[in-house]
């Protein structure tokens, strides 16, 4: 199968998704054709991606949360504010993601969490068929226990979560943990998408905490926090702009630009694990058997780190208290049931990817074009051009 990437790209989460993903179709003998990847003017590609996919990437401007003037939580007003000003950027991106569907010749778009990608499908109609994978397609199970927030936070986290799911044959939910599938919402529960490089880490109790700052503003609450405890070492990561691939602020605290072997490779030797409770991240200090701080800036985070914590990730907090981390290094139960779940991800995810199946949910008009296509290209072999 040709297949298509359109990827969500705030933060690493979704991105690392996608390299892994794309690591088990071609193991598979399919083809990733293209990546578009949706992103703000305020947030830049992390150089890792563009390398390790190696397939066409491909960009686009896409909605996306601003955070405060502090650049730490996310602002839902000026989000929607600023993201209705540059609606005719949008509704351009939703003409060159059918563009690019239709110039790659894709049989399978796979959405990772992009709303532009869903407007595409529900404007459009691209023949493609599509699959979506997400953790946030968890938030449409039934099972799925929220934490207590404003029940119209939750209702628009849910309507988002299905608009970038408009057209789809299936959506795999990325969870924690093993839950039923759901036949009336297409949904299929299955184990996280970490890389090659995480499972093949070897982990190891050092003598720092590692972390990632989805906002840079939070760099001045480690900054004070170090300030008390100078004699901690501390390895963080961050996107922020303009600044040098690592800022030493003394001897032992390093800011990193976003490096995914360096970052793994302090995640396996870390002590503890701090995070703005992004689901990818968590999963792999999980499956590295690290406790987790999860400090969220969203709506979406929370629901992540709520769902982390009954799972036995770590803890909670509104900020960068690592006072909580350096307890939970000391105390923490690993889960030892999630490095067998993970293990099961290649055959359960796999397994959605068969074209027998995939043809079977396939619109009649997409795959009779399919069917048209394979013919047509098997008759061409033997007449003369």
């Amino acid at each position: 199968m040709r297949i298509l990437f359109i990827v969500q790209g705030e933060g690493r989460g979704h991105l690392t998704q996608a390299i892994s993903l794309k690591q088990k179709l071609t193991s598979e003998g399919h083809e990733v054709a293209g990546v578009l990847v949706g992103k703000s003017p305020a947030r830049r590609l992390p150089s890792f991606f563009t390398e390790k996919i190696a397939s066409p990437v491909f960009s686009f401007e896409s909605p996306n949360f601003l955070p405060t003037a502090k650049n730490k939580q996310a602002n839902l007003l000026k989000s929607i504010v600023y993201n209705f000003t540059r609606l005719h950027k949008y509704i351009a991106s939703v003409l060159y993601i059918n563009h690019i569907i239709k110039e790659t010749k894709a049989d399978v778009v796979v959405n990772f969490y992009e709303l532009l990608t869903g407007l595409t499908y529900l404007f459009l109609r691209p023949q493609a068929t599509m699959v979506c994978i997400a953790h946030q397609y968890l938030f449409l199970h039934p099972d799925f226990v929220f934490p207590k927030l404003s029940p119209i936070s939750l209702a628009s986290l849910k309507f988002f979560t299905r608009v970038t799911a408009i057209g789809s044959t299936k959506k795999l939910a990325l969870s924690f943990r093993k839950m039923r599938e759901v036949p009336s919402e297409k949904l299929i529960v299955v184990p996280p998408l970490l890389r090659q490089e995480v499972l093949d880490a070897t982990p190891h109790k050092g003598n720092y905490l590692h972390g990632y700052l989805l906002n840079s503003g939070f760099s001045e609450e480690i900054k004070a926090w170090h300030k008390e405890y100078p004699q901690i070492n501390m390895h963080f990561f961050w996107d922020k702009k303009d600044v040098p691939v690592e800022m030493k602020e003394n001897e032992n605290l390093t800011f990193h630009q976003l490096d995914d072997s360096l970052f793994i490779q302090y995640m396996a030797g870390a002590k503890a694990y701090a995070t703005t409770a992004g689901f990818e991240s968590v999963c792999e200090a999980m499956y590295l058997n690290k406790p987790v701080l999860m400090v969220p800036t969203h709506v979406e985070q929370a629901c992540n780190a709520f769902d982390a914590s009954q799972s036995g990730a770590g803890a909670i907090s509104g900020q960068f208290d690592l006072d909580i981390l350096l307890d939970l290094s000391e105390r923490h139960t690993p889960n030892k049931a999630f490095p067998h779940w993970v293990k099961q991800a290649d055959w359960l995810i796999m397994r959605e990817f068969r074209t027998d199946l995939l043809m079977d949910e396939m619109p009649a008009p997409a795959l009779l074009h399919r069917m048209l296509t394979n013919w047509t290209g098997r008759l061409g072999r033997y007449l003369p051009i």
